[in-house]
């Protein structure tokens, strides 16, 4: 739990967005520094050594010759933490931390003339407001997708409508309970699918937006994620460790990204995943720039490479997930195709909750809902028993 902690101090700027916008911008890329040192996702940086056939890494590395060191974190808290504490480059930040960042002078302003693929980039994320500040980009868009219900398809023969399954005790289709067998995710941003959940099974809470709750909405939703305490074996947040869990230890039900699925399918194991009625929430993802960068060119040649080369297509694959370039899904530049990005939800953006910092400052509630830092320690103390 630390890695929440070590987020908090971020925060303590309460998001407030008095932010400099006079930080300095490159001018012009140079000759490269030689490296490029990358906090990302598991399974965002690829160069083979997975599957041989998923490598978007080797090639750039050849052309540029920088070298790209990647350091995998398992939760936004670990990625705000990761760029507090300085030593890389660029971050692939879902919306629940790039504000953070941005807010904590952490990452600088992107000048996107450096980035000659910059037209291509979906419209829909050009100016997303989780990496747009006052008209000034903050990242290159990366991937977006959505956090779907992975289920094993012995134990549930009939695919679930809803999110039921991982929040209220039920006997399964093997006759079995539910109770240790399913998982939920270890960071604070799980309280907004409790607040999805809520806002078809209860109506009169007035829920609008997963992630502006007033106080009587968010005591609702702590309620029922400790009731969902009761369920879980074990609270996730690396993606492997969930997979062996999938395999070996008994788990049935779990909220996951298509990264998973997708390969434990490509081993035959009996898992599926949908999206319930309840809807979803999601990430997209933006590439941002530390402040501090050391290696500041070879991150502009980065920003080109993500839009470019075949990175939107074979991690759309990869991944499950959706690209940043709609181009990608049909151009044959990499093993995407329009079938395959209809599947991933690329039509279904505007059905994603996607992730964000929540503040004070909210829309549907009257600018009184509950801020981030209180579902941190919340939620440190529902997994706690508290």
């Amino acid at each position: 739990m630390h890695r929440f902690l070590n987020s908090t101090t971020a925060l303590t700027l309460a998001l407030a967005f008095s932010v400099n916008t006079a930080s300095a911008q490159l001018a012009a890329i140079g000759p490269g520094e030689g490296q490029l040192n990358i906090v990302a996702w598991a399974g965002y940086i690829e160069r083979g050594e997975t599957m041989k056939e998923f490598d978007w890494v080797t090639k750039f590395e050849a052309d540029t010759s920088c070298k790209v060191n990647v350091k995998t974190a398992a939760t936004s808290d670990e990625m705000v933490a990761l760029m507090n504490e300085g030593g890389f480059d660029l971050v692939t930040a879902s919306g629940d931390a790039s504000l953070r960042l941005i807010a904590g002078k952490r990452v600088q302003p992107v000048n996107v003339d450096l980035v000659p693929s910059w037209s291509t980039v979906d419209d829909r994320l050009k100016d997303a407001p989780w990496h747009t500040v006052d008209g000034v980009h903050y990242g290159v868009p990366y991937m977006w997708g959505p956090n779907v219900l992975m289920y094993n398809t012995n134990v549930i023969k009939t695919p679930p409508t809803s999110w039921k399954v991982v929040f209220e005790e039920m006997t399964l289709d093997d006759g079995k309970s539910n109770v240790g067998r399913v998982q939920a995710y270890d960071g604070p941003i799980h309280v907004a699918d409790a607040a999805l959940y809520l806002m078809t099974h209860k109506p009169e809470l007035g829920i609008k937006d997963p992630y502006q709750l007033n106080e009587d909405q968010y005591k609702a939703t702590l309620d029922l994620l400790r009731q969902q305490r009761t369920l879980v074996g074990r609270y996730w947040h690396d993606a492997f460790i969930q997979i062996d869990d999938f395999k070996n230890e008994g788990v049935v039900a779990s909220g996951s990204w298509p990264f998973q699925v997708n390969l434990l399918k490509s081993e035959n194991q009996p898992v599926a995943s949908v999206f319930p009625d309840e809807g979803v929430t999601g990430w997209a993802d933006t590439t941002m720039l530390h402040v501090d960068a050391a290696n500041p060119n070879c991150a502009y040649m980065w920003f080109e490479h993500q839009l470019s080369s075949n990175l939107q297509s074979d991690l759309g694959v990869w991944f499950g997930a959706n690209p940043s370039v709609p181009a990608a899904c049909t151009d044959g530049r990499g093993m995407l195709t329009a079938e395959g990005c209809t599947t991933n939800g690329f039509d279904n953006f505007e059905k994603v909750h996607f992730w964000t910092t929540p503040t004070t400052k909210c829309e549907t509630q009257g600018d009184a809902c509950v801020p981030y830092y209180r579902w941190v320690s919340d939620y440190i103390g529902v997994i706690g028993g508290r």
